[in-house]
């Protein structure tokens, strides 16, 4: 039967079951005419949320209103051509539309931020408000007082795996139009790895998932695209396929679901100790003579004595520092990392083993383990196991780095140039509240200039949640947010009330990705989609898209047409996409729009640095010395230059290092706080999208992970509920008990809405927990270490 005549009985039988239901005041009542039923109508649209995938999704509306929700049905059964079929995040999307807590009309501050009390204004006196605070704040204090704040709530006009937007891409195009805003670099989620990347490598070269299924043995660390990438675009389709019938070790402190897999076996590691494990590793494969000196001679700096720079110091090279001639006097062997790690001698030693029999390694690493006090050194660290045995720029091996996934050839930006050349680390922007004109390249990891010329004053948070939730030391942030003599004017643009955006003094409702006309580049994986986003939804609210927020705010400063340059928002879509695109083997706009989404040929297979091995001459690395920076004299003239807090150390070649709240901090510990706490993604969320979605809450339960061993010492069972406590705040949830996590560590879900009642977090946020204090080298966010203590509430 036709879906549409299907409906017709549907909606009869549902009239006839409602007269029957009701009763019928009179037996001559005529048969009531059922209405005709509309035509369905099918629009494409993408899941945009910062999983890296950008699904597309089909929603299916009738007379305005979303039916149902599907995903990709398009393709063959071959890899190059499989489907980018959505998670069930993608598919709730109707949830997120109707959500309850949507943002329905603009609304200004009443009382103290934070507390969520606003009124509703009209869309001229949102704008005439902002424009008149842009105005004067760059007026007075200058265009370095103005942020746009870090936030990947919705992935505007974007066709750029992994980048972060500023407010919405057209607020930052206002901005630089009135004098610039101040830059910010890394990201919240990879600052660690992107740094490390470029001080050894100069790239974050890596392979593509494909070259697993080439390998024979894959060893991982903190990689978990099951649950953090859980789409058929995400990577969990291709892991899922690659490392069948070949056996992966995953080194983890959490037994993840990609640790799960028959050829799988898992390795527990004390959170933050991953250097340690691959320092000895190292041990083994220099102890045993494995490691392959020609290569790492040709290809690298500082390796050993024979290679280290003029500068450096005698014995500082990696080789003398992991076999005990270094000033420490300790051999990094297995007893070494069994005490710090609390994996096993014999276990050590047997992944020792299959490392150095295996003939193609893949090495990989998640993004978990570097976002720890001591990152930049756990991304080296891992880096360096491929490149001891030579096994680099081949056939199934890998760079230590995650795998690479096809970012598209293009992506859409109408920005412009910004004229302000002082970019913070995106982790610091409360410090830049409360200190920004002390903020130094030296003490702080200012770059484009030597210093900030101002705090911030004017926050412009479009799609984000990094305001509070996001951000870590919630009660701290919160504490310099309510202060709106530091920050004068925030601007919140979203889809939800968040609890960043109780934080705003004009809050404005924003369309969902479902909603708008726009282009998406899946870039998950190493095959991609493009995906016209398209609606026919009738809101039923009154929201305005980021480009006539910012259109109007421009017509108030006297800027409307530079801004929009004579161009409508579609205008602007379709001409930035013909550039996009021009010379390529891309469908016309139109074309795109009548078939939704487009699969990209050939797609991309990579071997990482594979150019750079072939021939190092012809394509050195962008290092200073075209190599591989094993030793960096720049991150030495770092340590020599650089002020750092007490405990932090910046060496010049990879190696562990016992860091504040870590494993080895007794002093904390002696305080009441003895297990380390760290966080872990769940598919029920990405970050703290879809938190409020109450159906994801139903399939995945936030939940504090403790093993049994620490449960029984505090009398906690499984569903109790329990306080963990930090030095910086307390949070209430309920725990689980389950050997799938190690003694001594425990892991709560990350993005759950921060819901503070008298002093205690009872939504969940990580971030209650979490401290402010930066990673030395990439000043970023180092989430998971902490000191914690968990009992019965």
């Amino acid at each position: 039967m036709e879906r549409r005549n299907f409906l017709k009985l549907s909606a009869t039988a549902g009239a006839v079951s409602c007269i029957t239901a009701c009763g019928s005041k009179s037996s001559n009542s005529s048969t009531p005419t059922v209405p005709e039923v509309s035509e369905e109508q099918v629009n494409w649209a993408a899941c945009t949320c910062n999983c890296g995938a950008s699904c597309p999704i089909k929603i299916v509306t009738q007379d305005g209103t979303i039916t149902r929700v599907e995903t990709d049905d398009m393709g063959d059964d071959s890899w190059a051509e499989h489907q980018s079929r959505a998670c069930a995040r993608g598919r709730s999307f109707k949830r997120k539309v109707y959500a309850a807590d949507r943002l329905k009309v603009p609304m200004k501050r009443v009382g103290k931020r934070g507390e969520g009390n606003f009124e509703e204004i009209s869309w001229e006196e949102a704008y005439d408000t902002i424009a008149d605070n842009l105005k004067r704040i760059i007026d007075t204090y200058g265009n370095e007082s103005v942020y746009c704040q870090y936030a990947t709530g919705r992935l505007y006009s974007f066709f750029s795996g992994g980048h972060w937007i500023n407010a919405g891409q057209w607020g930052g195009r206002l901005l630089n139009l009135l004098g610039g805003y101040t830059r910010q670099h890394n990201t919240y989620s990879s600052g660690q790895l992107a740094n490390a990347g470029s001080l050894m490598f100069g790239t974050t070269s890596s392979s593509s998932y494909a070259e697993m299924g080439k390998s024979d043995f894959i060893l991982t660390f903190g990689f978990n695209p099951a649950e953090m990438r859980a789409s058929g675009a995400g990577g969990t389709y291709d892991y899922s396929v690659f490392t069948q019938n070949v056996e992966t070790v995953v080194v983890d402190p959490r037994c993840s679901d990609s640790a799960l897999g028959d050829q799988h076996s898992w390795m527990a590691i004390r959170p933050g100790t991953d250097a340690a494990l691959c320092e000895a590793l190292a041990h083994e494969i220099i102890s045993r003579g494995a490691a392959d000196d020609a290569f790492l001679a040709k290809y690298c700096v500082g390796y050993d004595q024979s290679t280290l720079p003029d500068s450096a110091a005698e014995f500082s090279d990696f080789k003398s520092h992991i076999l005990g001639l270094a000033p420490d006097d300790v051999p990094k062997d297995v007893a070494y990392a069994s005490a710090i790690t609390g994996i096993s001698e014999a276990k050590i030693t047997e992944l020792a083993d299959k490392l150095i029999a295996a003939d193609k390694p893949f090495v990989t690493q998640g993004l978990g383990p570097q976002r720890h006090a001591c990152g930049e050194q756990t991304v080296r660290a891992i880096t360096m196991l491929p490149l001891l045995l030579g096994k680099v720029g081949k056939e199934g091996t890998n760079t230590g780095f995650m795998p690479s996934t096809n970012t598209g050839a293009f992506w859409l930006s109408p920005t412009g140039t910004n004229p302000v050349e002082t970019s913070i680390p995106c982790f610091l922007w409360t410090e830049a509240i409360i200190n920004g004109e002390n903020m130094t390249a030296e003490e702080h990891g200012i770059r484009g200039s030597d210093k900030l010329s101002a705090n911030f004053k004017f926050i412009w948070n479009y799609a984000g949640n990094a305001m509070i939730n996001q951000h870590s030391d919630t009660v701290e942030t919160d504490k310099i947010l309510q202060d709106d003599t530091l920050c004068e004017f925030i601007l919140v643009h979203d889809v939800q009330m968040t609890p960043s955006a109780k934080y705003a003094d004009i809050l404005l409702p924003d369309f969902t990705d479902a909603e708008v006309n726009d282009i998406s580049a899946n870039s998950g994986t190493d095959s991609g989609v493009l995906t016209a986003m398209t609606t026919s939804i009738d809101t039923p609210f009154d929201p305005k898209g980021c480009f006539e927020v910012a259109n109007e705010v421009a017509k108030r400063l006297g800027v409307e047409a530079a801004f929009n340059e004579g161009r409508t928002y579609q205008e602007w879509l379709e001409y930035l996409y013909a550039a996009s695109t021009a010379g390529g083997d891309y469908p016309t706009y139109e074309e795109l729009v009548e078939q939704g989404i487009y699969r990209l040929k050939n797609p991309v297979q990579v071997i990482g640095l594979k150019s750079f091995i072939d021939d190092p001459d012809i394509n050195p690395l962008s290092t200073p010395s075209g190599k591989v920076e094993v030793y960096s004299e720049t991150m030495q003239t770092m340590a020599d230059t650089w002020i750092l807090p007490d405990g932090d150390e910046i060496p010049a070649i990879p190696k562990y290092i016992s860091t504040w709240e870590g494993y080895e901090d007794k002093e904390t510990k002696e305080k009441g706080y003895p297990i380390q706490l760290i966080g872990h993604h769940t598919k029920g969320r990405v970050h703290s999208s879809f938190h409020s979605n109450d159906w994801m809450r139903e399939a995945v339960e936030d939940a504090v992970w403790m093993n049994p061993k620490d449960a029984q010492e505090r009398g906690i069972s499984q569903g109790d509920t329990v306080l963990i406590e930090s030095l910086r705040g307390t949070v209430k949830v309920r725990a689980r008990v389950t050997p799938r996590i190690m003694p001594g560590v425990a892991s709560l879900p990350q993005g759950a809405w921060l819901d503070m009642k008298d002093g205690i977090d009872e939504g969940g946020c990580v971030n209650t927990l979490t401290s402010l204090r930066p990673t030395a080298i990439g000043k970023c966010n180092p989430q998971h270490t902490n000191l914690v203590e968990i009992s019965l509430s």
